[in-house]
């Protein structure tokens, strides 16, 4: 079975030496970097490139440089998409966005995850699980997408949230930081009033704030 086998699989597998891999990421990365350095005026240009880059497109969509991801022909966006500043995929996995999809600026995608064996991290393993994003979702500035989630149509996800290991369906979710809750009775979010409610991850060994 080749590495990109595994990486289709969902299984471990050799990301940082296998020499295929390398060359489909090395060909995405130049890509990447030859659409953030169009203007912004050529706006054909830009199209065309993305649609050389994505494994699909709808007519209609707008990408705000600078744009990342790993792959590229793992990330599907449908009609009406639009990404602002700073939206990085990290497409080792499927990445499937629906129609009339918002998102913030300084989002990530994150379908790639490393084992927590140091040693086996250290050999350059890592695995992907695919993301799903459903129809009319906004997703707020600066939200984190990790491997496995599912976000359902009509969701909206409020800026600054973590998704880990969750399937979302029809409501707002994320963090808020200043008591206005009160001010947003429709909103089903968690609340979070200060920095100092940051928690151990049981399990994990990391700290964070994580909506799972």
């Amino acid at each position: 079975m080749t590495e990109e086998e595994k990486m289709r699989q969902g299984l471990l597998y050799d990301a940082n030496y296998d020499e295929e891999l390398l060359a489909e990421r090395r060909r995405c990365k130049e890509l990447c970097f030859e659409y953030n350095r169009l203007s912004p005026a050529r706006e054909d240009e830009r199209r065309a490139l993305i649609r050389r880059l994505l494994g699909r497109t709808g007519r209609r969509f707008e990408i705000n440089a600078p744009f990342w991801c790993d792959y590229g022909r793992n990330v599907e966006i449908g009609e009406n998409f639009y990404a602002n500043h700073n939206c990085v995929i990290l497409d080792g996995a499927k990445v499937v966005f629906g129609d009339n999809v918002f998102v913030g600026p300084n989002c990530g995608f994150y379908t790639a995850g490393h084992p927590l064996d140091a040693g086996l991290r250290g050999r350059g393993l890592e695995y992907a699980k695919p993301i799903t994003v459903g129809d009319n979702v906004w997703i707020g500035a600066g939200v984190s997408v990790l491997p496995g989630v599912t976000i359902g149509s009509g969701t909206v996800i409020l800026p600054g949230t973590i998704l880990r290991g969750r399937t979302v369906i029809g409501k707002t979710f994320g963090l808020l930081w200043d008591g206005r809750e009160r001010d947003m009775p429709h909103l089903k979010v968690r609340h979070v009033p200060s920095c100092v409610d940051c928690r151990r991850i049981a399990g994990v060994g990391g700290f964070g704030l994580l909506y799972m």
